[in-house]
């Protein structure tokens, strides 16, 4: 190219710079300042078209989310420093979460969708706070909510005991887990179940107080009762079922049957006498077990376990019979005797009669305990009532087979007393040989109102056999024939028209009473206490008196004082000495007692 072009060009180029250098303002001011927009100069913002700014509009409202709404959002991990994840959710800053709140996922990382709440928009610098715990809290009630609406079963980490249950943690909330909803038997250790996962059926909600409550055994409960129906619909009267025991008590056990439950009283536990039912079995021991009885219902089942064994009784000896001697334990005592198991679930009753050939009752302790190995003999023996009666006094020989040798009528012996009654008292001579001592045999001449008055029960009494009958086997015993009568020797001493010094010892009804010795207590009627100058004895006066009447008998004694000086009371006396001489040597007749009788009522007649 030349010089000439070249140079050519440069000026073109120049003068289209020139052109374009100059401003429309200074191209044509006027139309510059028509059209200028003073309004936005003012405001600094430089002009936008109308569909740019909706086109930006629609892609905040598309990507942008609002602070200010207190809803659970998505958040993408973009990073993670020591104490913080920086979360984006696509506002107009990236928002802070402390890592506490993902305590319990430490594989957390970069790129992790969370899910997050708006806790602060703006904190002092700035800075958007986010909630990932409060985001879980508000996602938690709303699965617990919808589950306890529908019935779906949750997962649930037991936390911990507490009273009355466990602690449950639910989609990240604490539920309550009742020790009654943990399973459909009794729960023995709770801490079994502290730190496993296990599935929940959430139960109820108190929305007031934000409270869960769960349930394990609903879980159960649903699957039970399928077994239940089915069970419950097979059941017939000697079944023999598999079951496990659930629960023991003092009266009995009780058996699980798969979903139902039935009772095995003590009573039917075993063929022997047991004092619980831990004898035989333990909690959760598998066993079988046999249907006696169930309600209509069938709600209400009875089980045996003894009944799949043969009764002891079928096993029993045969050749058992009365009068054979066996060997046993005491395994229970009454009052009225002792139950001996001779074998397993084969008892004899051992009455307190045949305890002892006395024939003074006493209670079934006195002889044996609870425990003692015994030997009796066979009384009787029902094979088909199942009863059997044992004695064991039957092995000593029976003290009355030689009775009429060792305690002949007039013997004389030492025995005990052992009890009283109102006419007499009881004394054992031995073992099984009791005789009575009737009252008016106690004493010569004591006027003995009861027996007690007389001796106790347990002295020692000398006493002469009266009568013996051998078959009624009794035994009529004296004590005072151990002794000579002193009223034989007294019919001379205290002879009517004797007489005597002594003081009068209490003045009584129609009269007064002076004791002449231990056994002479005399009777003196009012008109013969009056002494010769008019005046009469007193209590405490020491005088002489004649014998007017004396009872050998009825051991009555009647003195007089007036006699001694008073012509009309000593004829009186001396007829009645003198009858009483004529029939010294003859046996008191009923006549003598009545002529008896009718002096004393004369003399009664005339001291009144």
């Amino acid at each position: 190219m030349s010089e000439e072009t070249k140079n050519t060009d440069v000026q073109e180029v120049e003068t289209q710079n020139a052109a374009q250098a100059v401003s429309p303002q200074q191209q044509n001011p006027e139309q510059f300042l028509k059209d200028f927009n003073w309004h936005n100069y003012e405001e600094g913002i430089d002009p936008i078209e109308d569909s740019k700014l909706e086109e930006f509009e629609k892609l905040v409202a598309e990507n942008f989310v609002d602070t200010l709404n207190d809803e659970v959002v998505m958040g993408t991990v973009i990073n993670i420093t020591d104490r913080d994840a920086i979360i984006d959710i696509n506002a107009k800053s990236e928002g802070v979460i402390s890592l506490n709140e993902f305590r319990y996922n430490p594989a957390l990382k970069v790129g992790d969708k969370v899910e997050v709440l708006i806790d602060v928009r703006e904190d002092a610098t700035g800075q958007l706070i986010l909630s990932h715990r409060k985001a879980r809290v508000i996602k938690a009630w709303d699965r617990v909510n919808a589950a306890h609406d529908s019935g779906e079963i949750v997962n649930g980490f037991v936390k911990c005991r507490t009273k009355g249950g466990m602690i449950v943690d639910v989609f990240g909330i604490e539920a309550f887990l009742p020790g009654s909803q943990i399973d459909v038997k009794p729960i023995r250790d709770y801490d079994a179940y502290v730190g496993k996962t296990m599935e929940f059926k959430v139960v109820k909600i108190n929305h007031e107080f934000k409270n869960v409550v769960v349930s394990h055994k609903a879980l159960i409960e649903a699957d039970i009762e399928e077994q239940k129906k089915e069970i419950i619909g097979q059941l017939e009267k000697g079944q023999v079922l598999e079951g496990t025991v659930k629960n023991v008590t003092s009266y009995g056990v009780f058996v699980d049957l798969g979903g139902v439950d039935g009772l095995i009283h003590i009573t039917d536990l075993s063929w022997s006498r047991i004092n619980h039912p831990n004898e035989i079995v333990e909690l959760d021991q598998k066993l079988n077990v046999v249907i006696l009885d169930f309600d209509e219902a069938k709600t209400r089942i009875q089980l045996g376990l003894k009944q799949l064994k043969p009764h002891p009784w079928e096993a029993l000896n045969q050749e058992l019979k009365v009068g054979d001697k066996v060997k046993g334990k005491v395994v229970v005592i009454a009052d009225y005797g002792a139950f001996i198991e001779v074998e397993e679930g084969v008892e004899g009753l051992i009455h307190v009669s045949e305890m002892s050939w006395s024939t003074h009752l006493r209670s079934a302790q006195d002889f044996v305990k609870v425990g003692d190995d015994v030997e009796a003999v066979v009384l009787t023996l029902d094979r088909e009532e199942r009863k059997m009666s044992l004695g064991i006094k039957q092995l000593t020989p029976d003290p009355w087979t030689d009775i009429t040798t060792k305690y002949p009528v007039g013997s004389k012996h030492v025995g005990v007393v052992r009890n009283f009654t109102n006419f007499g008292v009881f004394v054992e001579l031995e073992e099984g040989i009791d005789g009575l001592i009737y009252i008016s045999d106690l004493s010569w001449t004591k006027k003995i109102k009861h027996p007690s008055d007389f001796t106790n029960v347990g002295d020692k009494l000398d006493v002469i056999v009266l009568e013996l009958d051998v078959e009624g086997r009794k035994l009529s015993l004296g004590h005072k024939q151990t002794e000579e009568n002193p009223w034989d020797k007294y019919v001379t001493e205290f002879a009517v028209g004797t007489k005597h010094t002594s003081k009068i010892s209490d003045i009584v009804d129609k009269g007064a009473t002076i004791e002449f010795n231990e056994d002479i207590v005399a009777f003196v009627p009012s008109r013969h206490l009056e002494k010769e100058d008019g005046s009469k004895l007193k209590k405490g006066d020491e005088a002489e008196f004649q014998i007017i009447e004396f009872n050998k008998e009825f051991k009555r004694v009647v003195a007089s004082h007036t006699a001694l000086f008073k012509e009309e009371e000593a004829k009186i006396v001396k007829q009645a000495a003198k009858k009483a001489a004529s029939s010294a040597s003859e046996k008191t007749t009923l006549g003598d007692i009545d002529a008896l009788a009718d002096l004393k009522a004369k003399m009664e007649k005339g001291g009144n």
